[in-house]
């Protein structure tokens, strides 16, 4: 499954997130948008504002997220 979560420095709902797929051993690719000019835009394109954490899981955009939201989705797809 490709998972990509766009964070910025410093934010907690960016690191809740991150560290519950990490405590689920789920795979992702974390883009911090705060340092990179590049992926601040795609996220901005893929999901139509500025808020993160967002995730683009398998082309699904998850916007301005938070762990409970990650994890329905994540259930819902059958991966948890």
């Amino acid at each position: 499954m490709n998972i990509i979560v766009y964070t910025k420095t410093g934010c907690p709902w960016c690191i809740g997130v991150t560290d519950f797929l990490n405590e689920k051993g789920i795979e992702f690719e974390e883009r911090n948008v705060t340092e990179n000019e590049d992926y601040r835009k795609e996220m901005e394109e893929k999901s139509g504002q500025t808020k993160a954490p967002t995730l683009d899981i398998e082309g699904e955009i998850i916007a301005d997220s938070d762990k409970d939201e990650v994890e329905r989705v994540l259930t819902a797809k059958g991966v948890l």
